[in-house]
């Protein structure tokens, strides 16, 4: 077995008292796929900084293999010192390196090199601070959520660049696609404390899960040993005193272990509030579209969104994701087109920057916008605290300025707000930034839940599989086509990747006819989205096959349910109805009655139908696959 090229052993760090780190352990091999997992503020970024050498443990080893080179990708990059986005990429390469390997890295990343560091987006400085680690090509990559401002195309390119290089690897990500692909060993840090699976992330939550039920019997097991231990003294055994002393010391020992053991960080539970039923169509936009004086953001687009869609946009950055929400919801004019919002639309919007929170509010204020102590969910009224440990917030935090909040924090405080409102359209630009795994799993099954409408801003492919019905995606110069299904049902269909960047957006021939013709994917002519899917094909690209969404997956188990359920009551509502002295007795009920039943009848029917439609799919996906 080959020496490690980076090793730490027994490494602890506290910070004002508090332990992070109590005896963490990491080894990285050549050849090592590593990914670094642990909830948000479990101490992995400071880990990561230890084993790059730009933190110092409080005690424990760091070896580093003589002569071995490692770059290490920050969350943040400073670029002071430097003039271009050459200078900074050429400046992190080996004495034996060719600088046009910084071109090819840039390059590939969609920039020049003569871009001014001061002048860059967010996306264009994570994509500069990219290619100087991978350009040189190190024995050691240490990359911490790398995947962080990248747009889609960025982030597939980093993903095969990645998989190619013969570095060893070592990285952080809240991108679950990213993990499985590139992963064959995952480390978890979980209370201080390292433990190594030797199998990629997909394999991560059951075993975690695993060790978890296994912990927790340990410690029914400690505890029932107490107990009894505690009993034989209280019980005042009469033995000799050199056995009574031995007992107490073990006792004393066991309470110990008991102090020492840090208990399970709770669960983020998530729950949205939902306003009255929104109509059934929700917006309906006719060849929109929307130009800059650098750009045309969008251009002929059309599309008809209904009552409990669930839509994805996806392109590269500076595309016009947000511009083509803004319109769709009224919050921008088009410049040529027209949109229809429909009836009783209650709008809820998560915007990716978080500029909606004041620094200087506490988190109790940023929850109630400052009036009270209370926040409505679903129409009932909570305590603050009480809604924050939902959101794992500490009861101490209260009074926390939002100024002092880490990212993770700000991302799970506007979540609270916005789940708290009321609301029957959920707009969310970049809802996935800064959540950990397990969030994002709540999250999703909310989503999945939600009764409403969903427009979802996302870069993250499998949250967008697992909860869009439809993808409208980027196709260059202000071209915006929808596909049926997730992200990868929308690159089956189109045959190709997003383009890398909006200024490399090219058309496909038979893409460039079906602008010509200014038409986009036929809007839905249909009310019911389900029955709908299959249609939604771009005419100029053939139907690929699909697979069912995770909404739809979870449809189809619920919906049996749901529809014995309308049955049920439909036999209750009409055994009244048939009772001829009900309307004697009291006609202002037999009334409420008779609408009640009517309004069964019509669920009944739509869910009926949805099912119906769902098991139709179903069963042409499985006769295809």
């Amino acid at each position: 077995m080959p020496p490690p090229l980076l090793a730490l052993q027994n490494v602890a760090l506290s910070f004002g008292g508090t332990p992070l780190l109590t005896s963490a352990e990491l080894i990285v091999a050549p050849g090592d796929r590593i990914a670094l997992v642990g909830r948000n503020g479990s101490g992995k970024s400071t880990l990561l900084k230890i084993a790059a050498g730009t933190v110092q443990p409080d005690s424990g080893d760091r070896f580093v293999h003589p002569g071995a080179v490692i770059r290490y990708l920050a969350q943040e990059t400073v670029f002071t010192g430097f003039r271009t986005t050459f200078e900074f990429v050429e400046a992190g390469l080996k004495p034996t390196d060719d600088p046009y390997v910084a071109r090819q890295a840039l390059n590939d990343l969609g920039l020049t090199g003569e871009e001014d560091v001061a002048r860059l987006s967010g996306g264009e400085a994570r994509r500069t601070a990219l290619a100087q680690a991978i350009a040189s090509r190190p024995d050691v990559l240490l990359l911490d959520e790398p995947t962080n401002h990248l747009d889609l195309p960025a982030i597939e390119w980093l993903e095969r660049t990645v998989a190619g290089l013969k570095s060893a690897i070592l990285l952080i990500s809240h991108d679950r696609r990213f993990l499985e692909t590139l992963s064959r060993t995952t480390v978890w840090l979980d209370r201080g404390i390292t433990r190594r699976m030797e199998a990629g992330f997909g394999g991560f939550e059951s075993w975690r899960d695993d060790l978890l039920m296994e912990e927790e019997r340990d410690a029914h097991k400690l505890d029932r040993k107490i107990v009894r231990e505690e009993k034989w003294m209280h019980g005042g055994v009469t033995a000799r005193r050199k056995r009574n002393v031995r007992r107490v010391r073990e006792l004393a020992d066991l309470r110990q272990q008991r102090r020492e053991r840090r208990s399970v960080e709770g669960s983020v539970r998530l729950e949205a509030s939902e306003a009255q039923q929104s109509g059934k169509l929700v917006i309906e936009a006719s060849n929109i579209g929307k130009s800059f004086p650098d750009r045309i953001a969008v251009d002929e687009f059309t599309i008809r969104i209904m009552r409990g869609d669930q839509v994805g946009f996806v392109g590269p950055n500076g595309a016009g994701k947000t511009t083509l929400i803004k319109l769709l919801t009224g919050a921008l004019e088009p410049d040529s087109g027209s949109v229809r919002l429909g009836t009783g639309l209650e709008m809820v919007v998560l915007d990716q920057k978080r500029d909606d929170l004041d620094p200087t509010w506490t988190v109790a204020e940023a929850l109630t916008r400052g009036r009270g102590d209370q926040v409505i969910v679903n129409g009932k009224p909570r305590h603050v605290a009480s809604y924050m440990k939902d959101f794992l917030f500490l009861p101490e935090q209260v009074r926390s300025p939002v100024s002092v909040l880490s990212g993770g924090e700000r991302a799970r405080l506007m979540l609270a707000r916005a789940l708290a409102l009321p609301s029957n359209l959920l707009v969310l630009d970049e809802p996935t930034n800064d959540l950990d795994l397990e969030t994002l799993d709540l999250l999703q099954e909310l989503l999945a839940d939600y009764q409403g409408t969903v427009l979802l801003v996302s870069h993250d492919r499998d949250f967008l599989d697992r909860v869009v019905t439809s993808t409208v995606g980027f196709d260059g110069e202000g071209r915006w086509i929808e596909y049926a299904g997730g992200y990868t049902d929308m690159l089956a269909q189109r045959g190709k990747p997003l383009p890398i960047s909006v200024e490399r957006a090219e058309i496909a021939p038979s893409q460039a006819r079906l602008a010509s013709g200014g038409r986009q994917a036929e809007a839905r002519t249909g009310e019911d989205q389900l029955g709908a899917a299959s249609s939604r094909q771009e005419t100029a690209v053939p139907q690929q096959k699909r697979k069912l969404s995770f909404k739809e997956k979870h449809a189809l188990e619920k919906l049996p349910g749901e529809i014995a359920r309308l049955q049920a009551e439909i036999s209750e509502l009409e055994g009244k109805i048939a009772d001829p002295a009900f309307f004697n007795s009291d006609a202002a009920a037999f009334r409420t009655a008779t609408e009640q039943l009517a309004v069964a009848q019509g669920a009944l029917f739509d869910a009926e139908t949805q099912w119906l439609d769902l098991e139709i799919l179903r069963e042409e996906i499985s006769s295809s696959s």
